[in-house]
């Protein structure tokens, strides 16, 4: 009997850290004894880099554009602790659709049955957090993720980015689509930072599955090309991405999530605008703080 493949996709505004943070899940799910595929979906094609080395592969959509027939081992290519590391790719600059390398490179994954080939128990997905264009909807829209999380600060244009996301879930979530897992809360260094995410998880009716430290280790790691779980392991910041591993691995609570409307959104960010102001002169202290 085969084993069961889990299929997770991470999304996350552009800069948000949702790179690292997908390399580090996939890193310490490998070390952990699981078999891992990494698949890139941003057209920068940077996804696995710090899982060989820093070294970029060539692109499902570069080398469908080189020759007609693509084989699977021509794409997919080894990383750290076996990790198998796969880049979608994207269009040329200003020609089409920048999700097209998903659809593209899913369609030829199920031609050819990789997944059952490579005998995977995940498969993580790394995108770009934009569901407005179709192909970055894919692992949403067709179900092929089994649980979706958001990487997200507490600034205000990655919790937009992050509520975007929760309208595309909960508007493919009647057709099959998949459910979101939860919040990875990135960046989170102040208590003011957590009151604010958690707040966020709040009134969208979901959670946070951990809270990320800005680390230095993190930079140091990936200057080497390399996670913070290979560069590092032993390091408090490495610890706190196995923990993250583990819990996505044991999940099996996916929901719809409650997005906020823009008026909602709005509305709700200049409460922690005054919220902030009055935390600065020293009127309030956040929740965090009074603990």
């Amino acid at each position: 009997m085969s084993k069961k493949l889990t299929q997770i996709a991470i999304y996350g505004k552009g800069g948000i850290g949702k790179s690292t943070t997908t390399s580090n899940i996939s890193a310490a799910l490998s070390v952990a004894g699981y078999k891992v595929m990494q698949f890139g979906c941003d057209p920068k094609s940077d996804s696995t880099n710090t899982l060989r080395g820093g070294t970029y592969i060539p692109t499902v959509l570069d080398t469908l554009r080189e020759k007609n027939v693509v084989k699977p081992e021509e794409v997919i290519f080894e990383g750290f602790n076996g990790i198998y590391c796969v880049e979608a790719g994207g269009p040329s600059p200003g020609v089409g659709c920048a999700g097209r390398g998903i659809i593209t490179a899913v369609q030829l994954f199920k031609q050819k049955k990789v997944f059952e080939e490579y005998d995977l128990d995940y498969v993580i997905y790394d995108v770009l957090g934009d569901v407005v264009c179709g192909g970055f909807a894919v692992p949403i829209r067709e179900g092929i993720a089994e649980h979706v999380f958001t990487v997200s600060s507490a600034d205000f244009m990655a919790i937009f980015a992050a509520n975007n996301l929760f309208k595309g879930i909960h508007k493919y979530s009647n057709n099959g689509g998949a459910l979101l897992g939860g919040v990875i809360a990135n960046s989170i260094n102040e208590p003011y930072a957590k009151d604010i995410i958690d707040d966020f998880v709040d009134v969208t009716k979901t959670q946070v599955v951990e809270y990320v430290p800005r680390s230095v280790t993190v930079t140091q790691s990936e200057l080497q090309g390399k996670t913070t779980v290979e560069a590092a392991p032993d390091s408090k910041q490495a610890q706190v991405y196995k923990q993250l591993a583990e819990k996505i691995a044991n999940h099996t609570e996916s929901k719809v999530p409650e997005p906020l409307g823009i008026e909602e959104l709005r509305n709700w960010a200049a409460r922690w605008g005054e919220t902030l102001l009055s935390l600065q002169s020293g009127e309030v202290r956040s929740a965090a703080e009074k603990i």
